[in-house]
């Protein structure tokens, strides 16, 4: 059957993950393109750099977790449907604002207001991530892999408080949001297998 036509009660996924593949893909361009070169010739001008250069990595690694964890969830589903397309946009405009947050960020040399603005994206994406996780688990049925794979998802939520905590607190510091950025990030560095492997079995 053609990927564009309908498949039981939803759509192929097909189409979903190759436009995710690409608007992510333009995001990482982005952010690259976004990096300032080191104003002076020495490693004085480079350790100036050092800070957006640490938020691009934090950045690189968020984004592409949200493309790793979005890669296993689509191994695990049958079909898709329009909630589920709706949500998975929600997901993607959320993203596509982490290189203005980074820029906003070294432009201010990294003050309260955007460090706090990069945990409410970042936040957002989590909920539209989680949005997305539901609307797939309603379109393939409460007993497919997904669902059995997925279960509480304790460390999405966990991850999400996380990111609802820094955000007043990056007015206290921001480097206490940051470490808290950091956390939720080395939390998903290793990834989850269980939606790859009960998608194999």
């Amino acid at each position: 059957m053609p990927e564009t036509q309908k498949s039981g009660p939803g759509m192929s996924k097909g189409r979903m993950e190759a436009f995710t593949d690409g608007v992510i893909a333009i995001i990482i361009t982005i952010m690259v393109l976004e990096l300032k070169v080191p104003a002076g010739h020495d490693l004085a001008a480079l350790a100036a750099s050092l800070p957006v250069f640490l938020a691009y990595v934090l950045s690189y690694i968020n984004v592409g977790l949200y493309w790793n964890n979005h890669h296993h969830l689509m191994q695990a589903v049958e079909r898709v449907n329009g909630r589920a397309l709706w949500a998975n946009l929600f997901l993607l405009f959320w993203l596509s604002l982490v290189p203005f947050v980074i820029r906003w960020m070294d432009e201010s040399d990294f003050t309260a207001l955007p460090t706090a603005a990069y945990g409410v994206v970042l936040a957002m994406a989590a909920i539209g991530y989680f949005w997305l996780q539901r609307e797939v688990i309603a379109c393939n049925g409460p007993d497919s892999v997904l669902a059995a794979a997925i279960g509480e998802d304790r460390k999405g939520h966990l991850s999400l408080t996380l990111y609802i905590l820094a955000i007043p607190l990056a007015f206290i510091s921001p480097w206490i949001a940051i470490a808290l950025y950091v956390a939720v990030a080395a939390m998903w560095f290793i990834p989850d297998r269980r939606i790859e492997k009960l998608a194999q079995g």
